[in-house]
């Protein structure tokens, strides 16, 4: 699979200086990690779903979640893991491309019982979303995705969600933040990503973000982030992906306050429209929120609509001046020292640098890097032009 293969030849030409690399599910986690990019959501009850996987695959998606967990009832559970396994062995035996498929389930039990149900079918699963994980539940949930991979017949991967409130409350975070680091190091090799669920830590204190505010405008949620990432994201312990939490916004409303896009990158490449259409579809506020995640060290984002996609996606582009600086510490090898970058716009140093650098890089592989004077408006536009 590859970012925007829905592209023609001319158009990736057009808008790429290098476009984005393929690659697979046997890749190691972090690349698949950096790869996942828009994570779309939806509930394993859905009737069409292996339609709706395939439809959503030839859009752009390349990494979905199939949830069994909260957006699921109660009662309907049984149900849901039936239609599941229905749907997946209908995608299994078909010869439609397909993403990333993950599972998001409610119990340890589940994983054994979908991959045995599966049988051979169980190829088109890339693994496992681990929900309320930390250091009590982890292990078992861990366990059992390793042991479901010899039936499987292949490596399956868990993302765990972190949600709980033991990582929400102030006393007992930074503990548990360690303990489950160190529990997912012992395995490193399956987890392309740590995912936040941010609608979990919400509840914890009774909030739910408007959609004028991105979640860093939520200070208690937005402590939990940044705890987050101060534990997983180190890159002398070998940082992990933390992927951006869900923007649960996909259609407008009376607003309070204006909208979070200035208007001058799209007058400059001709696309006032195209910013009238992102902020009555409420994208806005979204490509905020990706912007901000990006500052924050977050990669990625957790989506419940196909319309996020585009957007996700094209802010994951790296633009050709974050390429040359990239390439130019990358070239140092950490050998430290300081120049100007080839822009003339600022000093890029070689050592504190390097891993911006490496991670940068890693992006521009699997989004590719955009051509000079080519912005992330050109990018959305081709997309959502299609």
């Amino acid at each position: 699979m590859r970012h925007f293969d829905f592209l023609g030849a001319d158009e990736r030409e057009r808008l790429f200086l290098r476009a984005p690399e393929p690659f697979g599910t046997d890749e190691d986690a972090t690349t698949i990690g950096a790869a996942l990019g828009a994570t779309l959501y939806c509930p394993a009850s859905r009737p069409n779903l292996a339609r709706d996987i395939v439809r959503r695959a030839a859009n752009g998606v390349v990494s979905m979640v199939v949830c069994l967990e909260d957006s699921v009832p109660d009662h309907d559970v049984a149900g849901a893991e039936q239609n599941l396994i229905s749907q997946l062995r209908t995608l299994a035996r078909s010869a439609e491309p397909v993403p990333m498929i993950f599972v998001r389930v409610r119990n340890v039990g589940q994983i054994p019982r979908l991959v045995r149900a599966l049988g051979a079918d169980a190829s088109v699963l890339t693994g496992f979303v681990l929900p309320k994980f930390g250091e009590d539940t982890g292990a078992e949930y861990l366990d059992a995705v390793v042991a479901a991979s010899e039936p499987a017949g292949r490596r399956l991967l868990a993302m765990p969600v972190l949600e709980s409130p033991e990582i929400s409350y102030v006393e007992s975070r930074a503990n548990s933040l360690h303990a489950t680091r160190r529990l997912v190091d012992k395995y490193r090799e399956i987890v392309p990503a740590v995912r936040i669920g941010a609608t979990d830590l919400s509840g914890a204190y009774g909030l739910r973000r408007a959609r004028d505010f991105t979640i860093w405008d939520l200070r208690v949620v937005a402590d939990v982030i940044s705890a987050v990432v101060n534990v997983f994201g180190r890159a002398e312990a070998g940082e992990y992906v933390v992927a951006g939490p869900v923007w649960e916004y996909f259609s407008s409303t009376e607003r309070m306050f204006k909208p979070q896009l200035r208007e001058s990158p799209f007058v400059k490449h001709e696309e006032r429209p195209l910013r009238a259409k992102i902020v009555a579809a409420d994208l806005d506020g979204l490509i905020r929120e990706v912007a901000l995640d990006r500052a924050n060290g977050l990669t990625g984002k957790t989506v419940i609509h196909p319309s996020h996609v585009p957007a996700v996606h094209a802010l994951s582009v790296v633009a050709h001046e974050e390429f040359a600086d990239a390439s130019d510490i990358q070239a140092t090898n950490g050998a430290g020292g300081a120049a100007a970058s080839t822009f003339r716009n600022k000093m890029n140093e070689s050592k504190p640098h390097t891993a911006w650098a490496r991670r940068t890089l890693l992006r521009a592989r699997m989004f590719g890097v955009a051509r000079e004077g080519v912005s992330f408006v050109d990018l959305l536009g081709a997309s959502l032009d299609r």
